[in-house]
């Protein structure tokens, strides 16, 4: 496979139809080596319009999806950014391309630890990598101007990780139940001033120890 033209083919063909249309978005995707993040098992599917599996039920988000979340953000280079689920540091590297500082917690050790050799692989400098359960946010380096969720929230997005947001900050995350799951953009207009805009309609894992609906028992 020549992943450079499947690189091109995937911003022309997957991620501008999807109303991606920021440049320093679609410059990201472009330079990024997708396939250097991607299981060796699934690397043929490393430009696919589809979800990798990752280990412990995650999975490695769409192109389409990270682009879309990516633009949400509406990053302009200055931004501290938090990342709650590194997976395989895909979704890190493009965020190193579009923010001034990027914090980045992945849950799991092996997974952490194969995103770091494949972050430090293309030298990425204005990022923090840590180890540990960022379900709630991450307060040791808050507050964020921007949060990007990599899994979904059962109950919907914590008050907890929304206050680590600075006034004027932006949160991408997933949030329900399959089949019923919606993709948001949480905004902090004051201290206790949030508004919710729904993006479009997406089925994702939960996030590891994310509160999860009572089971009715009879």
């Amino acid at each position: 496979m020549n992943f450079q033209i499947a690189r091109s083919n995937m911003v022309a063909q997957q991620i501008r139809p999807w109303q991606v249309f920021d440049n320093n978005v679609l410059m990201a995707l472009s330079q990024i080596q997708r396939e250097n993040f991607t299981p060796k098992a699934f690397i043929n599917l490393a430009y696919s319009d589809t979800d990798i599996p990752l280990p412990e039920g995650q999975t490695m988000l769409s192109p389409k999806m990270v682009g879309r979340a990516l633009q949400t953000l509406k990053l302009t280079g200055q931004e501290k950014v938090l990342e709650v689920g590194t997976g395989t540091g895909y979704v890190s590297a493009c965020l190193t391309k579009l923010a001034g500082s990027v914090v980045s917690i992945e849950i799991q050790p092996a997974l952490l630890m194969q995103a770091e050799k494949n972050l430090n692989a293309i030298n990425c400098r204005n990022l923090i990598l840590e180890q540990g359960d960022a379900v709630m946010g991450w307060e040791a380096h808050a507050p964020y101007d921007a949060i990007i969720v990599t899994g979904s929230y059962p109950l919907g997005v914590p008050e907890k990780i929304c206050s680590q947001l600075n006034i004027s900050g932006r949160l991408f995350a997933i949030v329900g139940v399959a089949p019923t799951m919606q993709a948001i953009m949480i905004e902090r207009h004051g201290k206790s001033h949030y508004t919710t805009n729904t993006l479009f309609e997406t089925v994702v894992p939960a996030l590891i120890h994310a509160p999860q609906p009572k089971k009715f028992q009879f």
